[in-house]
């Protein structure tokens, strides 16, 4: 009699993975904000390499490139980054048996979005930023460990998804 396979869903040690990344994140994340409020002004930058690369604490109230939907942009990035969470930790659990890259990547953007979250909640200022890049007035939006975390996930989890497409196309043969 055949027996009932279990479906392959993320095991213990994936959400492992996916769990030691999310608070390895948001742990040094929090702490690298601690220590920009800290130390850093506003203005003018702290050089680290010439102009190129400086660190200047910017405290930013609305989304991605200090994009604001108006004076509720608090509450409603701060529900957007708790809805990505728990999405998130939803696709880890969901995750297939073994693919310890993809919780990898899941883990990064979750804990990018919760380093972000409890910015919002510990402070109406905004999130924390102080990675300042550019020359002169070209210069790319302030950012911070979390926002890093978010990026490199996402294209961690699009190399995931394009590797099992890739897979999936590949054809079965037989034995």
């Amino acid at each position: 009699m055949p027996s009932v396979a279990e479906p392959d869903f993320a095991g213990p040690n994936d959400r492992r993975v996916f769990w030691t990344t999310v608070v390895a994140v948001v742990v040094f994340d929090l702490i690298t904000k601690l220590v920009a409020e800290a130390t850093l002004l506003p203005t003018p930058g702290v050089p680290v390499i010439g102009e190129w690369f400086q660190l200047r604490l910017v405290h930013n109230e609305g989304a991605a490139f200090g994009l604001h939907v108006g004076p509720y942009s608090r509450w409603i990035f701060l529900g957007i980054a708790l809805l990505a969470v728990l999405v998130l930790e939803r696709m880890s659990r969901a995750g297939q048996a073994g693919d310890r890259f993809r919780q990898l990547a899941l883990g990064l953007v979750c804990g990018g979005a919760a380093g972000n979250l409890v910015d919002r909640i510990r402070s109406a200022r905004g999130v924390v930023d102080f990675l300042d890049v550019g020359l002169g007035q070209l210069r790319w939006p302030t950012f911070n460990i979390a926002d890093i975390a978010v990026s490199c996930g996402a294209i961690a989890l699009a190399i995931s998804l394009w590797r099992e497409d890739a897979r999936r196309a590949e054809p079965i043969s037989a034995p």
